[in-house]
């Protein structure tokens, strides 16, 4: 009855406070911000809950936009993610503006929880997300030492309760060639644009080699300055990804070998620098699952998938899950036609059917704090569950 009574609280809180986060979540949407830069985002989100009751520690695990708001004391430490950096051109192409608001939100009202049953809500502002890994930065410095539970969600196409995330590490590379006017003395240069192409296309061919669910995929970053000039220079950043770390080691040796492979033949001469983070995959906890899509559809969404076996992508959260009990949950703002990573996704995300997903989220995780720390055994079952899978 208890757990009844904190969840109507909850929903009347945040539709109190709708149009407030949906302000917040525009306003960041306005100002797409990239990687540990995210100041005026990282500034708002963390203002709005200090302005809230909550304790607030800015610059945390040495990053400047990283910031730790808590709420409470004691046991169990409930951590709620807070994403907010966007996508060079595309901006808010993945929806982070409803990722930090929904998490905010859902600290906000889980006050009321803290306040009749005890415990403690943390929300965590992770800057970095899409390629940079913050939060593997601040799991190294501590900063989920003291943490139980982990929960986020993400904005989608369909509701689903856990997804696939692959292990992931970035790889760049430089060819280094001779210029030489391209007409008159070609066989004077040594063309590392050449390499590069000659790289991606060994990689295509590699990859009907791998595994399903493995994915290779690249940019060129630089590929010369002039077409009469035959390239001395070339740059190029990949992305490597595996379901488990066993495939990602042994795919980065083949990989490797397509940008050696490219310098022999082009007489280029080849550097590298594989990233000094890697994504993890993500751990799923089945019971949190559970608990999480419950309360979403007891607010009218139907959970589309349960558990969708096909990979999403990768994140830093995959990290969180392997040291601490997570659930990842995505929520429809968009139509199946729309993919993430797209300016129609990013139309999506400050649309009405967005600031609704980012209303149901922040619910539902509350409502999910409530019965972590309202329910007997709940928390026990949870730790079970990250301990046997």
């Amino acid at each position: 009855m208890e757990a009844k009574r904190l969840k109507e609280k909850i929903k009347r809180e945040l539709e109190k406070r709708r149009g407030e986060l949906v302000e917040l979540s525009l306003k960041i949407h306005a100002n797409p911000e990239l990687g540990f830069q995210e100041v005026k985002a990282a500034s708002w989100l963390s203002g709005y809950l200090e302005d809230s009751g909550f304790r607030v520690e800015r610059g945390i695990a040495g990053l400047a936009t990283a910031w730790r708001a808590t709420y409470g004391r004691g046991k169990p430490g409930i951590a709620l993610l807070a994403e907010y950096d966007a996508l060079p051109e595309i901006g808010h192409g993945c929806g982070h503006n409803i990722i930090a608001t929904a998490a905010i939100g859902a600290g906000v009202a889980s006050k009321a929880v803290v306040d009749a049953l005890g415990g403690r809500v943390i929300v965590l502002g992770t800057p970095g997300e899409e390629t940079q890994g913050g939060k593997i930065d601040m799991i190294n410095r501590g900063v989920f030492d003291d943490v139980d539970i982990a929960v986020m969600v993400h904005p989608s196409m369909l509701n689903i309760a856990m997804v696939k995330m692959l292990a992931c590490i970035s790889l760049e590379v430089e060819f280094f060639g001779k210029a030489a006017h391209a007409a008159v003395q070609p066989a004077a240069g040594i063309n590392a644009l050449e390499a590069v192409i000659s790289a991606f296309t060994a990689i295509n061919s590699l990859r009907q080699h791998m595994r399903e669910e493995a994915r290779v995929h690249g940019i060129i970053t630089d590929g010369g300055a002039s077409p009469n000039v035959v390239p001395p220079h070339s740059a190029a950043r990949f992305l490597v990804r595996a379901a488990d770390y066993g495939y990602l080691e042994e795919l980065k040796g083949k990989v490797l070998n397509c940008f050696k492979g490219a310098a022999l033949t082009t007489g280029a001469r080849l550097e590298y620098r594989w990233g000094d983070k890697v994504y993890a995959p993500l751990k799923n906890n089945a019971v949190l699952a559970k608990l999480f899509s419950e309360n979403l559809e007891s607010l009218g969404r139907h959970i589309d998938i349960f558990d969708l076996p096909v990979p999403i992508g990768s994140s830093d959260m995959g990290n969180v899950s392997q040291v601490v009990p997570s659930v990842h949950p995505m929520i429809a703002v968009a139509s199946t036609g729309v993919s993430l990573h797209s300016v129609e996704f990013a139309s999506a995300a400050a649309s009405e059917a967005g600031h609704a997903g980012m209303l149901d989220a922040a619910k539902a995780m509350a409502m999910t704090v409530a019965d972590v720390i309202g329910q007997p055994g709940a928390l026990e079952k949870i730790r079970q569950a990250f301990q046997g899978s």
